[in-house]
């Protein structure tokens, strides 16, 4: 496992979280603007279903860039109370990367995840555009499976009705 600096990774997950609350403001304004758009008296009668959709689609919006400024607040505490450091043979915790490998039909390949406490599903890059992280939350399968294990321990994950079984590699 080359040697990564998690906090330009943590850096790296909260501009793309930033990026995902700006995207939900811009669609919580535009769905509110086409809304009232549509609220003149007559289009009020025509258009009631529309306007009550686009009602509808602010508020998700609204929600998606609260959660998102959740999760923003929970990174930021989490890399302010300072990250753990980890030995190659220890167990998984929050704020470890994971290196797992698994074999299938075309031979044996490798993945590293990055346990966080938000983030879940997100793709990092490693320095220099050189591989690729996939977080992974205590709350995914993937990260109930891994945490606790150590370097040598096989862990079952079905995901997508699959049965698959990952060798944790290295923790650090």
């Amino acid at each position: 496992m080359p040697l990564l600096d998690k906090n330009t990774l943590l850096d790296q997950l909260a501009e793309r979280l930033r990026q995902s609350d700006r995207l939900a403001h811009r669609a919580e304004l535009e769905a509110r603007e086409a809304a009232r758009s549509l609220a003149t008296e007559s289009e009020k009668k025509e258009d009631g279903r529309a306007v009550i959709e686009y009602g509808s689609l602010a508020t998700g919006q609204a929600q998606r860039a609260r959660r998102v400024q959740e999760e923003l607040k929970a990174l930021t505490d989490f890399q302010e109370a300072g990250l753990p450091r980890f030995s190659r043979k220890g167990p998984v915790a929050l704020g470890a990367i994971i290196d797992v490998s698994t074999e299938d039909e075309d031979g044996f390949s490798e993945r590293t995840f990055f346990l966080l406490p938000v983030g879940a599903g997100t793709e990092l890059t490693g320095p220099g555009g050189d591989g690729f992280l996939s977080v992974i939350t205590p709350a995914s399968p993937v990260g109930r499976a891994l945490l606790g294990r150590r370097a040598g321990d096989t862990v079952e994950i079905t995901l997508a009705g699959e049965v698959r079984e990952w060798t944790v590699l290295e923790v650090a």
